[in-house]
Formats: structure tokens, C-alpha cells, sequence
């Protein structure tokens, strides 16, 4: 039987169990009883009936009122408060990426995100907007016997806000410094008993302290719930983004030192124009109660995306860049992208308990089936050799009195198209071996199938195909909870994984795909009111399969190398005494490469074993007071918050260039007017710190926002 007849025998299960009926609901029906709105529940993906606190890993879930009253409105954002959830290379401000416990991925591609279970980062939707957000789960530790294919450090999962069965809504008006003016809004109400409607959207558009035209955001996301009978629920969910924003690559550094011009200049062309990204989702998922404890969980996704438009950036290749000899002319290159992609996902589970004698089974499996095609096509012009560089063949920009107006006509560079195939069947057992000492046991068998087509050759490549490439891998996981008492636990668990590599090697061969193995322990913790809670964790983990520079093929590489990262990671949020709101986080990390290795990007820098990895600082921490007072009918809220982060590697392989550590001060606050009508402020970077939250290259500088003041207003109905 093939691989794909598997799948599908598999998805016609789940169909099937979804076809029957049964006398009793997960959830509670849609209906209202004595005038009480009943809400539906839908069933959490990858989770079964397995409560938070008693996984054996350490979970971050930042909920849509904790971002609301931090005035959070992008995914980057949010992230800055998960422990051991470090920024990373953002593409010129074209998509989120971010590495979890000191592990990015493929840093020329944006992260991993899942949205509803399904994954949503693979593309170019550009960075995720926050309007239809209900919480963020970071799931730490070795998630991939559940979720396949990933990083080791951990995974974030976006849950959207699903329809009501009950008429609410609101709307919000935005405005502040840099020109920055955002519209949001979120309706929901049901059709009949039956069948719930909600839309959430958001429009943004704003200025920068940058030197560059303004940003356009679109966000629309609209969604439908169906109830179609006491035991199954469907439901609908689109994602439309449109987005327009200049590609910016940031700062420059001149002799490895920062701040000697202005984090406003831009050394682009504004000629270039902006970028323009679209991004068209679909989730469709349907929700069955088989009776007796079990469910049934099936669903499709698929997502287009796309991403055009040119940019000049800063040639980082040392040998082509005029800047390291005269320290005024910076050589650039100049490019044309036209990106899209296509993912489609399908998958199906089955959940339950049962007992074997005394001890309970909280069981899990299921098979997940995804397609995606990456298809490129790039142009570009690069400057010489800076040994005979002039102004016309280096593309010059004089750092500290550019003139703009040169757009060099880019030539043919790259035109490729990325085909990956997979499929995936996984099991997960908790056993409750007694009420206070809990086994979980699972595992997950992947086969992955990559091809990579050259249509036309690039600078590299003849025009070829590489071939169907095959690989196989089961990614086991174990782990243990004892519950000294409702408020203390410990655990412990491991686990192993995998992640594809992207592109072929000098012969067209398809690399390895990296190999991960984790072991985090930790402790669980709250108090006896349940108002605070925390989990301290540590954790070790080695990456094998990292691609390096081929050393006796230039521009090529191979899956040699390796990385490890250990830590420990603090978090503790909920209610102080007094009424006080907490959220504090903390993380050390040790993450370093493996072995002795060259720069797998190509720009001759030498790796050494033990040399920290890219833009992961040795500690970061966050904490978010906030209070709430009443006055007379109405209500003020008033808070603060502290970031830090310490110094980090600014480019691979160059242990000199360091970002420097920074802290960052936040006020907010608000006052309701009864129920209806809100205004809230804040005020970021407080003290006008100058900071760089991130770099891939020491002409590559992401540089931080100055001060800003949002104010806003919120109608509810």
C-alpha cells in the first residue's frame, strides 16, 4: 500500500468516526437556557484531554488580555515576553522569525508558526498581526512526536478567536508618533442556535523613524461555526493579508562599531518602492464526540502566498565590499523577488481515555499529510571585486552623505522551484499510573520527499532537476509527572526529532535532514488560591545535520555540523497580593556550535567549536506589573514593564561584532467608562534607549524604535 493510500485510509477513518453519533458532547450544546449563553468548545489540535499543567514540559500561554493591555499588535512583539523566544533575522521587516531555546532554523526562511495547529509560517504572509488572536501557546521542549517536522526548542501555536453564540463586538481607533494610525475590529454573533459568525480585521498604516516611505497593512479574517447536531461541530476560518512595506535590511556597523551614523539612515533606494505580500488561508476542521470520552478531529488547510518588489541592500561578502577599505562606500547589490508559495495540510486524530485495571489512559493518534511548493524567481545585480570597484560597478552610497537615485537593472540569478512532500502518522499515550504520578509515552513516524527544480539556471546550477529524494525518520518521545500536590509538581522528559534541509549539495543530492535530541526537567508550581502560578525548567539539546560550507566546493555546503544549546528558563504570572497583575520571565542560554565548521552562507568566516550561535543573548528577562482601581462605575487600569537582553553574536563566524545588551522601559495604562467605552495609552522605549534587536550581518543591522506614544480608543457593544 503506498504512502499516500495510508494517509488516506487514515483520513477516511477519521470522516467516518465523524459520520456516527452519540448520546453525549465534549462540549456543552449552543443554546440558551435560561437566558445563559452556552459557549461550544472546539478541541485543542496535537493535545487530546491532557491538562496544561499536567504536561511533562514547561507551556507559556500569553492570553488576548494580556497583549490588549500591553498594546501588543504583532506576533514579534508578544514573543519578546516568552522565556528563551529570542528575534531574529526579520528579512528587511518582511516576515517573524525567531529562535526558541537558541534554535532559529533556516535563517533564510521565516519561522515555523502554527495557527490552530496548523502550520502558518511557511510562506511569505509577512509579520503575523495580533487582531484575531485569543492566546499564544509557546510549547516548549521536544514537541516533534506530536507536531513532526520542527525545531527542538520548542513550538509556538497561535489559537484565533472562534465565533460566539452570543452578539458582541468592538472596535478600536489607534494613533501615534511616526504617523502611526490603526483601525481594528471584531463583530461576532449567531445566525440561529445553530450556526455563529465572526469577523475580526484590522488596517494599519504608518510612518518610520526610518528614512523610507510608510507601511500598509491589511489584516481580514472572517469565520463560521456549525453546529450540525448535538455531537458535531464544523468549522471555517480565511486569512486575507495584504501588505505593502518598504525592504529594509537596517544599519550598518563602520569598523565593527555601531551608532556612528544615524539609526535612521537608510541605505537603500527609495526609488526601489515597497514591497508588496499577499497571503489567502483557509482552515477548515471538523469536530466529532464519539461518546464515551473519545473525539474525533479532522481537518484541511491550505495557504497561498506571495511576495514581489526590489530592494538594495549592503553587499555583506568582504571581498566585494568597498566600505572595509575606504570606511565611507558602501557597495551594494541590487535585487528583484518574486516569491509564492502553496501549502496544503490535512490531517486527522482521534482522542480518548480508557482503563487497563486501575490505571487511565488519556490516548492520542492520528496522520497528518502536507504538500508545499516554495517557486523563486530572483534578479540581481553584485558588485565586483572591490580591488577594481568604482562608484558605477560597486553600486556606492556614501554613508555619510548618500545621493540616491542609482537602480542598476538586475540580471538573471536565480529561478527555482522547491517541491516538499510528507506524511506522518503519530501516537501519544498519558497514563496515569496513579493520581499523582503520570507516564506519557509517544512517537511519530515521518516520511519526507524534497525536490528542487532549476528552470533555468543560476549562479550556481544548470538547469536540472534534482531527483525525488526519500527519507524516513521516527522521532520518539517519554515523559514523567509526580504531583506532590495540587500545588507542586515535578517532571521530566526527552525526546528526539527532525527538520529538513533545504536545498542540494555539489552532486544534487538532497541534504540529510538535521537530527535533534532533547532532555529538559523542571518544576511546577502555584499557590494555594491559584492565583500565581510558575514553572522553572532546564534543559539540554544537541542538533546534528547543520548545514556548513562545502570547503572544497565554493557555494556549496554540506550537512556536517552541529549545535547545542543548555539552559534554564523561569516563568510566574497571575495575581500578586493587592491586586497586582504579574508577568515575569526569564532565561540563560548556552548555545554554541558543535564543531569546527565553515559558514554555510558563503562568506569565507570560519566557525569554531564552541562560538556562540547568531542573535542568542546569554540572558534575557521581562516583567509586566499592571493594577486595576475602581472609581465610581469606571475603572483605571495603570502598569509598566522592564525588557532586557544581553549582549549577542551579530554575524556568524565574526566573534568581534557583538550587539550590545539593552534595557527597555514601558508605561500603560487605561480608563474604562462603564462598560463601553475605553482609552488607553502607552508609551514604549521610555527612555529613548538605542538598541539593535537583532542582526544578521554587520551591515545588516536591525536597529530598535525610538520612543513612541500610542493612544487609543475602544467602543464595545
Amino acid at each position: 500500500m503506498s504512502n499516500i493510500s495510508i494517509f488516506r485510509l487514515s483520513l477516511a477513518a477519521g470522516v467516518a468516526a465523524c459520520a456516527m453519533t452519540s448520546a453525549s458532547y465534549a462540549a456543552e450544546p449552543a443554546a440558551k437556557e435560561d437566558g445563559e449563553i452556552v459557549v461550544i468548545a472546539i478541541k485543542q489540535q496535537y493535545r487530546g484531554d491532557v491538562d496544561i499543567k499536567e504536561l511533562p514540559q514547561s507551556v507559556s500561554v500569553m492570553s488576548n488580555e494580556l497583549l490588549s493591555n500591553a498594546g501588543i499588535t504583532q506576533l514579534d512583539a508578544a514573543l519578546d515576553l516568552a522565556s528563551g523566544v529570542n528575534r531574529q533575522n526579520n528579512f528587511g521587516g518582511i516576515w517573524d522569525s525567531f529562535a526558541v531555546r537558541g534554535f532559529a532554523g533556516d535563517e533564510n526562511l521565516p519561522s515555523g508558526v502554527l495557527v490552530n495547529g496548523f502550520n502558518a509560517g511557511r510562506g511569505f504572509g509577512g509579520p503575523r498581526d495580533a487582531s484575531n488572536i485569543e492566546r499564544i501557546e509557546v510549547l516548549k521542549g521536544p514537541n516533534s512526536a506530536l507536531f513532526g517536522r520542527g525545531e527542538p526548542g520548542g513550538t509556538v501555536n497561535v489559537v484565533t478567536k472562534k465565533p460566539l453564540f452570543e452578539t458582541k463586538g468592538s472596535v478600536t481607533l489607534s494613533g501615534g508618533s511616526y504617523e502611526y494610525k490603526r483601525a481594528e475590529g471584531d463583530f461576532t454573533t449567531p445566525i440561529n442556535d445553530s450556526i455563529a459568525v465572526r469577523i475580526n480585521g484590522a488596517f494599519q498604516d504608518a510612518g518610520s523613524f526610518r528614512d523610507i516611505a510608510d507601511t500598509t497593512r491589511v489584516t481580514v479574517t472572517p469565520s463560521i461555526l456549525v453546529k450540525l447536531s448535538p455531537d458535531t461541530i464544523v468549522s471555517y476560518e480565511m486569512e486575507y493579508i495584504d501588505l505593502k512595506t518598504p525592504f529594509d535590511r537596517g544599519v550598518i556597523s563602520i569598523n565593527g562599531e555601531l551608532g556612528v551614523v544615524p539609526r535612521s539612515r537608510f541605505f537603500g533606494e527609495p526609488g526601489d518602492g515597497r514591497n508588496h505580500i499577499t497571503a489567502l488561508g483557509h482552515q477548515l476542521q471538523v469536530q466529532q464526540n464519539l461518546g464515551s470520552g473519545w473525539n474525533a478531529l479532522v481537518g484541511i488547510g491550505y495557504r497561498d502566498t506571495s511576495f514581489s518588489g526590489f530592494s538594495s541592500d549592503a553587499e555583506i561578502t568582504p571581498s566585494r565590499q568597498a566600505l572595509y577599505l575606504g570606511g565611507s562606500n558602501l557597495s551594494r547589490q541590487r535585487r528583484y523577488r518574486d516569491y509564492d508559495t502553496k501549502n496544503f495540510v490535512a490531517r486527522s486524530e482521534i482522542s480518548g481515555k480508557f482503563y487497563t485495571g486501575e490505571i487511565k489512559h488519556h490516548l492520542l493518534f492520528g496522520a497528518d499529510y502536507d504538500s508545499l511548493e516554495i517557486d523563486q524567481i530572483q534578479l540581481r545585480f553584485r558588485p565586483s571585486s572591490r580591488a577594481s570597484q568604482t562608484s558605477i560597478t560597486g553600486n556606492w552610497l556614501n554613508v555619510f552623505d548618500p545621493v540616491y537615485g542609482q537602480l542598476k537593472t538586475p540580471g538573471a540569478f536565480r529561478d527555482n522551484l522547491e517541491k516538499q512532500k510528507g506524511w506522518g502518522a503519530y501516537f501519544q499515550d498519558q497514563i496515569d499510573l496513579t493520581d499523582a504520578f503520570k507516564l506519557r509515552l509517544g512517537g511519530r513516524y515521518d516520511e519526507f520527499r524534497p525536490e528542487l527544480i532549476f528552470r533555468s539556471g543560476d549562479f550556481n546550477y544548470a538547469a536540472r532537476t534534482t531527483g525525488k529524494a526519500k527519507y524516513t525518520k521516527f522521532s520518539p518521545q517519554a515523559g514523567v509527572v509526580y504531583e506532590f500536590s495540587d500545588m507542586f509538581s515535578l517532571y521530566a522528559s526527552y525526546g528526539k526529532g527532525f527538520r529538513p534541509n533545504s536545498g542540494t549539495d555539489v552532486n544534487s543530492k538532497a541534504f540529510e535532514p538535521e537530527t535533534t535530541r532533547s532532555y529538559e526537567i523542571g518544576a511546577k508550581f502555584t499557590t494555594p488560591d491559584e492565583k500565581l502560578s510558575g514553572t522553572i525548567a532546564l534543559f539540554d539539546i544537541k542538533k546534528s545535520n547543520v548545514l556548513t560550507a562545502d570547503p572544497n566546493n565554493a557555494g556549496f555546503s554540506l550537512a556536517l555540523g552541529s549545535a547545542t544549546s543548555k539552559g534554564v528558563e523561569f516563568d510566574l504570572n497571575g495575581e500578586l497580593p493587592g491586586g497586582v497583575r504579574l508577568w515575569l520571565s526569564y532565561a540563560y542560554l548556552d548555545a554554541a556550535s558543535g564543531v569546527d565548521a565553515g559558514d554555510a552562507n558563503g562568506f569565507g568566516f570560519s566557525i569554531k567549536k564552541g562560538d556562540p550561535l547568531l542573535n542568542i543573548p546569554k540572558h534575557t528577562g521581562n516583567i509586566l506589573l499592571t493594577k486595576e482601581f475602581d472609581i465610581g462605575n469606571d475603572k483605571l487600569m495603570i502598569g509598566g514593564g522592564v525588557n532586557y537582553v544581553s549582549k549577542r553574536l551579530g554575524e556568524t563566524g565574526v566573534q568581534s561584532f557583538q550587539l550590545p545588551d539593552y534595557t527597555l522601559v514601558k508605561l500603560i495604562s487605561s480608563y474604562t467608562f462603564t462598560e463601553n467605552f475605553k482609552i488607553s495609552a502607552e508609551v514604549n522605549n521610555l527612555f529613548n534607549t538605542t538598541y539593535y534587536p537583532s542582526s544578521y550581518a554587520r551591515l545588516w543591522v536591525t536597529p530598535g524604535t525610538p520612543r513612541t506614544v500610542v493612544v487609543r480608543g475602544t467602543v464595545s457593544f
